[in-house]
């Protein structure tokens, strides 16, 4: 697959479990279409019947770490193939919740997984595909961790201690470090109401909204 010319725009949102990114990335959609885009709102891994199945086993099988980023870019291959080239092709605007930079934070921070193959995958099942914005939602993993134990029962990533959380945001910063001008840092510790300020200032000054 290559990636194709795409008109619509590509934004997604990262950080650590318990971040708040899912209770924004509708906020986040409903602000679009009240600006009359077409808005596609998906995750990973997920956003298609098979990756959906795929995401099932990452989030609740045990396994490797090179199994786990297999099945992670395999259901990226059939997201992007079936979802987010087609919605970008016709103008629509895709907000998902993780893409790689996902990866590169929890199979290569957190497992500490080798990010040369991590590079290799991203530009086999990519082919140049990147985000045209990213919102990093950024928490102290203590605070995220307090946030996820009122909120649900632990899937086996949510499951893991401060320290893999710890190595995780230091992936993202990774990522971040590697593409500011792609990368928006968001202060997710904040009240809801100046969280949401933070991404519609940034949305704002970018001309997307």
């Amino acid at each position: 697959m290559t990636a194709p010319p795409a008109s619509g725009r590509f934004i997604t949102l990262e950080g650590i479990d318990g971040a708040g990114k899912s209770s924004h990335i509708e906020l986040l959609a409903a602000w679009l279409r009240t600006r009359g885009q077409e808005v596609v709102v998906t995750r990973e891994p997920g956003g298609t019947e098979l990756a959906e199945r795929l995401r099932d086993l990452v989030l609740h099988t045990p396994m490797d770490a090179l199994t786990e980023a297999l099945l992670v870019f395999a259901a990226r291959r059939d997201h992007l193939l079936h979802l987010i080239e087609p919605a970008l092709a016709r103008g629509a605007t895709v907000l998902c919740d993780r893409f790689t930079d996902a990866t590169f934070a929890y199979q290569g921070g957190g497992r500490g997984f080798d990010l040369d193959v991590l590079r290799d995958l991203e530009d086999w099942v990519q082919r140049g595909r990147q985000p045209d914005l990213t919102l990093w939602f950024r928490i102290a993993p203590a605070s995220a961790a307090a946030r996820r134990a009122a909120a649900r029962a632990p899937d086996r990533f949510e499951s893991q201690d401060e320290a893999f959380f710890a190595r995780v945001d230091a992936g993202y910063a990774t990522r971040c470090a590697a593409a500011p001008g792609r990368f928006v840092p968001v202060d997710a510790s904040a009240e809801r109401a100046a969280v949401w300020a933070q991404i519609e200032a940034v949305l704002t000054q970018r001309g997307l909204g």
